[in-house]
């Protein structure tokens, strides 16, 4: 447990690296002597460390917050001049990235549960309401409803085009949804209560139709991935709108500035699934291939999914525990 007097302890560090990079942000790193440029990476280095104590106590949100912040502009700081290689890429989808997804997984959530209202709106309405959902589609695919014709046939003919299509259409969806955001959240709002909206009707609609089987064997494959990437993207939107509208202890352009290094890291995430997604989306969804292989393909991208996202690296948990554990023993608790 972290005590008051660890913090004031570590305040100093922490204050002496805020002062180095606003030096280094206002003049650059060649503003700085050796010696600070040595202290600036020691100090970098001891931040990430104190970060990922206050981590492990709960009761440490604000610090955490500030930590994050302040190592984030380090970091931009130290690697700047450095080019990214396969390496740091790999570790950040393997080991930071799930890290990130699991701080902002409250958000998520919201994006889910806005998307699942939306959907829920579409199914009343278009079970009520026939013409709302001859509306909301158009008049072609209802008609090919209506014929109990799936839409998507088409997509077999121009295999590699449309999945390039899809790739590229998916990933703006994407950052539509998460750019949202700076509206005050109201774009992201909108385009999931839409999306979820859409799928509602159309669900609903080939289910009267009994089309259901047909609709979600097409859905499986790709929707493992793609649905996931929406909510996602969501999560991002509305994390950026909370910075916005939600100071708290900062000034309002350092509470955004947080929450776009928080939102636009989370958003990354999504583009390697949508690529995929767009690929199976063209490829496989719509081809003739037997259900059950559609079914467990989107299975297994969902399994493999969660199990990314709940990654924890064994050496790196170890190393938390061990920083708690060493410092408990000299620690008072001040609750």
């Amino acid at each position: 447990m972290i005590s008051n007097h660890w913090i004031e302890q570590r305040q100093s560090l922490w204050q002496r690296l805020d002062v180095l990079l606003v030096q280094a942000e206002s003049s650059g790193l060649k503003s700085l002597s050796g010696d600070e440029l040595r202290e600036l990476g020691l100090l970098y280095r001891q931040v990430a460390q104190d970060l990922s104590a206050v981590r492990a106590d709960r009761g440490s949100r604000t610090q955490e917050e500030y930590l994050n912040l302040l190592l984030a502009r380090a970091h931009n700081r130290v690697y700047s001049g450095r080019k990214l290689e396969a390496r740091q890429i790999w570790q950040f989808f393997a080991v930071e990235y799930p890290r990130i997804f699991r701080r902002l997984f409250p958000y998520v959530a919201v994006s889910v549960m806005i998307f699942l209202a939306g959907a829920a709106l579409g199914t009343l309405l278009t079970i009520s309401r026939p013409a709302f959902a001859r509306i909301l589609l158009g008049p072609v695919l209802s008609s090919s409803i209506e014929r109990h014709e799936m839409w998507t046939h088409s997509l077999l003919s121009m295999k590699p085009q449309a999945s390039t299509w899809i790739m590229t259409n998916n990933i703006s969806v994407g950052f539509m949804t998460f750019a949202g955001g700076m509206l005050a959240g109201l774009g992201t709002l909108y385009l999931l209560f839409f999306n979820g909206l859409q799928l509602g009707v159309v669900a609903s609609a080939c289910a009267q139709a009994r089309m259901a089987l047909d609709l979600w064997s097409f859905v499986a494959s790709h929707g493992a991935l793609e649905l996931p990437s929406i909510f996602i993207a969501g999560g991002a939107g509305l994390r950026l709108a909370a910075g916005m509208l939600f100071p708290g202890i900062y000034t309002r352009r350092d509470s955004l500035a947080r929450a776009a290094v928080d939102a636009i890291r989370l958003v990354a995430g999504t583009v390697p699934l949508l690529v995929i997604a767009g690929t199976l989306e063209g490829f496989l969804s719509p081809s003739g291939a037997p259900v059950v292989v559609k079914f467990l393909t989107g299975a297994v991208l969902l399994l493999g999914l969660g199990l990314w996202l709940s990654y924890e690296p064994a050496q790196q948990s170890a190393a938390v525990a061990k920083t708690t554990a060493g410092l408990a023993p000299s620690l008072p608790d001040t609750h």
